[in-house]
């Protein structure tokens, strides 16, 4: 050892005993230096365009050459170590759906009303379209043995196609439902027929739907007002829409969604008809379940939905992946 070095070691063992003269020196580190960090995140904060990048984000090989074009390399660890320590990770932005009716609180609090006050002898109903989709071979969760690497045919030839037209009961989460050939404002007028036949015992049916052109048609309007004048003992039936671009809030998505998962994901029906009769097969015996369980729509059900059927403004209902 050097005569300076002993002199530095005996200096700090006569002002901090043992632990000053063995504890590890802390070295400055690039990291936590202020003026990296400036430049760093000055960069981080422009688009890569205005450094000559053709890109809209930034990879981490940009902005060792950015910073080294400034006079201050650093290499890629050293980087890392300053956005995590300011509190910043690399996320993928999510594509969410966010209702832009400007009566959006209104007729939320509207709709929460009916359902917070709905009579014994009132139903209030979820309705929509799953479809059209094509009858063919679907992707799907499956298990796979060694070796085995599923997959399914990106160009195949379609055996037909389907749209099913539906409602769920919120108070005994029962659905109806039907086929139809189109969205359309006549397949809603049957749907409100079909309706008034099996719950014509009740004073009132709500319909609530999204604001789909077919949904809020001067055709069905007129329908309504008609045949609420002339009812006559039989139910009547208020309109509840949702707020446009609010598809989250229809209760009804989260049953077409578990449909999907356990009938429609994974599945190659041979024909139109194989497909209608396993959803038939799926709603009889979910409907059957909670005609034996009685049970408002809310808690878990039938253990294949998404989310659980209940009306929630923060509920996302609609599986963006179960078409």
């Amino acid at each position: 050892m050097s005569r300076n070095t002993v002199k530095k070691c005996l200096l700090l063992f006569s002002t901090g005993g043992l632990d000053a003269l063995l504890s590890r020196k802390e070295r400055p580190r690039k990291a936590n230096d202020e003026s990296f960090r400036k430049m760093l995140f000055g960069l981080l904060h422009e688009p890569p365009s205005l450094s000559g990048f053709n890109r809209t984000t930034w990879r981490m090989d940009d902005l060792q050459l950015a910073l080294a074009a400034k006079g201050c390399p650093a290499c890629d660890s050293v980087i890392r170590e300053a956005i995590r320590a300011a509190g910043f990770r690399w996320k993928s932005a999510k594509v969410v759906l966010t209702s832009t009716d400007p009566q959006y609180r209104e007729k939320l609090d509207h709709l929460q009303n009916v359902l917070s006050h709905l009579g014994e002898d009132e139903r209030f109903f979820s309705v929509d379209e799953f479809g059209p989709f094509a009858v063919k071979a679907k992707p799907g969760r499956v298990l796979a043995g060694p070796g085995e690497n599923p997959s399914v045919p990106q160009w195949q030839m379609s055996k037909g196609w389907l749209i099913a037209t539906a409602a769920l009961e919120l108070s005994r989460n029962r659905l109806t439902h039907f086929y139809s050939r189109a969205k359309n404002t006549t397949e809603m007028i049957r749907m409100a027929k079909a309706l008034l036949e099996e719950y014509r015992d009740a004073r009132t049916l709500y319909l609530s739907w999204d604001a789909a052109s077919w949904h809020v048609s001067k055709e069905l309007l007129a329908f309504i007002e008609k045949h609420n004048g002339t009812a006559d003992g039989r139910p009547r039936i208020e309109l509840v829409p949702l707020p446009a671009s609010a598809q989250f809030l229809n209760v009804i998505e989260s049953v077409f969604s578990g449909m999907a998962r356990a009938i429609i994901h994974n599945s190659d029906y041979s024909s139109v008809k194989a497909a209608s009769e396993a959803i038939d097969r799926y709603f009889e015996e979910r409907n059957r379940y909670f005609a034996e369980h009685p049970r408002r729509a809310g808690k878990k059900i039938w253990g294949n939905e998404r989310t659980e059927t209940v009306f929630d403004h923060t509920n996302n209902c609609k599986d963006p992946a179960y078409r």
